[in-house]
């Protein structure tokens, strides 16, 4: 995950935005910032996705992720 520096940045860039708006190359950090943060909770929860067992009818364990989630480009 992103540390709390990073999401501060993110909350007074968000918060400027509204107030006073932003130059460009603040946008562009805006910008840089949001994509870090979603592929930052995308990966976090592909990897609780991917630990993710369920038991079948017949009793065997079947695991989301080596089923579905970890396959080669993903």
């Amino acid at each position: 995950m992103m540390d709390n520096i990073k999401i501060d940045r993110i909350n007074a860039l968000a918060h400027k935005q509204k107030s006073v708006g932003l130059t460009e190359e603040e946008k562009v950090e805006q910008a840089k910032l949001r994509r870090e943060y979603l592929d930052a909770v995308k990966g976090n929860l592909r990897a609780h996705l991917n630990n993710i067992d369920i038991k079948e009818k017949d009793g065997s364990i079947t695991n989301l992720g080596e089923k579905y989630g970890r396959k080669k480009g993903n």
